[in-house]
C-alpha cells in the first residue's frame, strides 16, 4: 500500500517549485490561480525570494502547500494513494491531494492559518526547541514540572520531540531536559509557540473559517496529527483540523500506525526530504522516495 507524506513548515527553500512551473502548464496555471486567490506574486516570492523571505509564515505555509499541491496534481495518474498525512501545515496539503478540499480553499485556509497563527505569536514572546537523545515521557514530565506553559508539540521520530511554549518556561525547560540526560535541547528559530496552548487565539479564527469550508468525501484515508489513525468522516477531519493548531504533531505514532495498517512504501510530495528521514528513524529498511514528474 502506498503511503503519501506531505512535509510542513521548515522545508521551504529559494527556489522552490521552479521547476514545476517551468515543466507543466497545469503547474504554471496554478501558480497564477493561487497569486490571484492571495493578492500578491508567491510565485515570485517561492522563485526568486530570499530565505528570510521565505521564513516569514504568511509566505512559509501557502508556499509549501502549493509546492506539495501542485506537485501532486501534476503527478495525474500517477498518484495512487492508499493513504496520505501531513505534518502540520502539510495535512492542509495532504487533504487536498486526498480530495477533501478543493485547491483554491485549501489555499485560503492555509493562508487564514498562517496569518492567524502570526497575530497569535506576537501576543506574547514564545518558542519551540528540539529535544533530542531523550524519552517521550521523560520530556512530558520535566515539562509538566516547570511553572510557565511548555508542552511537547511535535513527536517527531523517536528520541527527538519538539517543545513549544512561553520564552522563559522553554529555555528552563531546556536547562532541565540537559541536565537529566537529553544529547541537545536546542531553541528553534520560529515564530512562536506553534501547537501549544498560546496558538489558541489562532485556533478561534480558524476554526470559524474551517466550518464556513465546503470537506468533501476523500478518495483515501488521511491519518491526522491530532489522533495518528485513519479518518476518512469529513466532519470529523473538520474537528480534528481545528483541534490541530493547540494539539501536539504526533508524527511518531502517525509514521507507526500507517506500517501496521500496511504502509508498504512512502512517498514525500513537496520540498525536501525530513518527512522520508524520520521514516527512516522507525524502520531503516522502509522504502522511502520523492515524488517526481
Amino acid at each position: 500500500m502506498k503511503a503519501y507524506v506531505f512535509p510542513g513548515q521548515g522545508a521551504q527553500f529559494s527556489g522552490m517549485g521552479k521547476d514545476l512551473y517551468d515543466k507543466s502548464e497545469l503547474a504554471k496555471e496554478l501558480f497564477h490561480s493561487a497569486n490571484e486567490i492571495l493578492g500578491f506574486e508567491i510565485s515570485k516570492v517561492m522563485f526568486e525570494g530570499t530565505d528570510d523571505e521565505l521564513k516569514q509564515t504568511k509566505v512559509t505555509q501557502p508556499a509549501i502547500f502549493l509546492h506539495s499541491t501542485i506537485l501532486a496534481t501534476c503527478l495525474g495518474d500517477q498518484f495512487t494513494p492508499d493513504m496520505v498525512a501531513g505534518h502540520s501545515l502539510g495535512e492542509f496539503s495532504a487533504l487536498v491531494a486526498n480530495k477533501t478540499l478543493s485547491f483554491e480553499n485549501g489555499l485560503s485556509l492555509v493562508y487564514k492559518r498562517a496569518l492567524a497563527m502570526q497575530r497569535a505569536c506576537e501576543m506574547q514572546q514564545s518558542t519551540m526547541a528540539a529535544i533530542l537523545g531523550l524519552d517521550d515521557a521523560r520530556v512530558e514530565e520535566i515539562c509538566a514540572a516547570i511553572d510557565g506553559i511548555v508542552v511537547a508539540a511535535n513527536y517527531n521520530c523517536p528520541g527527538q520531540l519538539v517543545i513549544s511554549g512561553a520564552l522563559p518556561a522553554v529555555e528552563e525547560a531546556c536547562i532541565r531536559l540537559t541536565e537529566v540526560g537529553a544529547k541537545r535541547a536546542m531553541i528553534l528559530q520560529v515564530g512562536g509557540a506553534f501547537h501549544s496552548p498560546l496558538m489558541e487565539p489562532a485556533r478561534e479564527e480558524l476554526a470559524a473559517a474551517i466550518e464556513a469550508t465546503n470537506f468533501n468525501q476523500p478518495i483515501c484515508s488521511v491519518y491526522q496529527n491530532v489522533t495518528a489513525a485513519a479518518v476518512t468522516s469529513p466532519d470529523e477531519i473538520k474537528r480534528n483540523l481545528v483541534a490541530q493548531l493547540t494539539a501536539p504533531v504526533r508524527w511518531t505514532q502517525t509514521m507507526n500506525q500507517m506500517i501496521v495498517d500496511g504502509a508498504s512504501e512512502v512517498i514525500e510530495v513537496g520540498p525536501g526530504k525530513v518527512l522520508q528521514g524520520l521514516f527512516k528513524k522507525v524502520d531503516r529498511s522502509f522504502p522511502c522516495s520523492s515524488a517526481e514528474i
